[in-house]
């Protein structure tokens, strides 16, 4: 059987940043293992006007979550005090509005299978 069809999708929340969505999907295995996958996917404008998505996938394990957690925080510190002016780490501190129904919590979410080269934004 296809792993795809083994897993049980926990949480989603999505997240909308101009031509990239980035989705945070929390998945448990038949067995309760679970594990987290990072979706990028960037929206691009072919040369005869058509629209295609193109797509990135991290899966990451939960024995890794808190040394990934660790690596991006640590980079994240690094631009924003070593890169960045105090208007643009004051413009990145502004309160964004984020909508509600980008975060999914609850039953599983019905998705086709993960395919690259799908022409919508989900998957």
């Amino acid at each position: 059987m296809d792993d795809r069809h083994d897993q049980e999708e926990i949480y989603s929340q999505r997240i909308k940043a101009g031509k990239r969505t980035y989705f945070f999907d929390v998945k448990a295995t038949r067995g309760q293992d679970y594990y987290l996958t990072i979706t990028e996917s960037k929206r691009r404008q072919n040369a005869d006007d058509s629209v295609s998505y193109e797509k990135h996938k991290i899966f990451l394990y939960k024995e890794d979550f808190l040394k990934f957690v660790d690596a991006l925080q640590d980079a994240v510190d690094y631009v924003r005090e070593e890169l960045l002016t105090a208007e643009e780490v004051a413009e990145l501190d502004r309160p964004r509005e984020y909508d509600e129904r980008d975060r999914r919590e609850g039953p599983p979410v019905e998705r086709p299978a993960f395919d690259a080269n799908r022409s919508d934004d989900s998957y």
